[in-house]
């Protein structure tokens, strides 16, 4: 990979990977369009490093009284809105770890397709957006009961099919169970980090020794600096903006991209 192939996939991936639009389906669309095949694993891993350290470094005040009031909480001292949101992320987080243990090698196999990226962006895309003109929006994600916690794990499955977007299922997940538009994102990208590490996790023990002793390792930092510059920067604007935008520009694009899509895949 040359330079600026590295800096166009990790400003791709620093982008689209907390904004409802999958940033699995445009890393793999680009890298078609560009050499004709999909990134190396061991780079896709890099740049979900770099995404991680943005939301890492983002929500580290509400996760240090996550983890601490966690740990209260399995010491008997009572919960409170930081422990109970540290149980939602793990509940929420199990149905897409099993499912992706079992089916992943499905998925990499049949699944990663333009023409299935162009359906799941269609179909996710509109319910999305029904999702967000029908929602109630008046919660935020410390009043997540587990009956909501499992319907948002479950809808994260879904974002297992390329195209449907793991932050588009959470969202629209989070909106039909009541919460805000800012709730519902912010639920997402808290999500999105048991995901990441468990996804790379994974990722990273399928590479052998030699994956990695031939990666260029000045290319994966710049690699994981840029997902994570541009990562912070997405989440920050991201939050400013989606009360006042909806969904619906996101949507919109989807639709709109999945429809090119079909007509030069299909």
């Amino acid at each position: 990979m040359d330079v600026l192939q590295v800096i166009l996939l990790a400003f791709i991936q620093g982008l689209t990977e907390f904004l409802p639009v999958s940033s699995s389906a445009h890393v793999l669309l680009v890298s078609i369009f560009i050499d004709h095949t999909e990134p190396p694993v061991v780079f896709v891993t890099a740049l979900h490093m770099g995404t991680l350290l943005a939301v890492l470094y983002y929500f580290r005040r509400e996760l240090i009284l996550m983890i601490k009031d966690g740990i209260l909480s399995c010491l008997g001292r009572g919960q409170t809105q930081y422990s109970r949101l540290m149980w939602a992320l793990i509940g929420g987080t199990v149905p897409v770890a099993l499912t992706g243990l079992l089916l992943n090698q499905y998925i990499s196999d049949y699944l990663r397709t333009p023409l299935v990226i162009a359906i799941a962006m269609i179909i996710f895309a509109l319910l999305l957006g029904i999702a967000d003109k029908r929602a109630v929006k008046t919660r935020d994600e410390y009043s997540l009961g587990w009956k909501d916690i499992l319907l948002i794990g479950v809808a994260q499955v879904f974002a297992l099919i390329p195209g449907a977007s793991r932050s588009g299922t959470t969202m629209m997940a989070g909106l039909m169970v009541g919460l805000t538009r800012e709730a519902s994102a912010r639920f997402s990208f808290l999500l999105s980090i048991p995901v990441i590490v468990l996804a790379g996790g994974y990722e990273a023990s399928q590479l052998s020794v030699l994956d990695w002793a031939t990666a260029d390792l000045k290319l994966f930092g710049l690699g994981i600096l840029i997902a994570a510059g541009v990562g912070l920067a997405c989440i920050h604007v991201f939050l400013k903006l989606i009360t006042r935008i909806g969904m619906m520009p996101f949507v919109i694009y989807r639709i709109i991209l999945g429809v090119v899509l079909l007509i030069l895949f299909w």
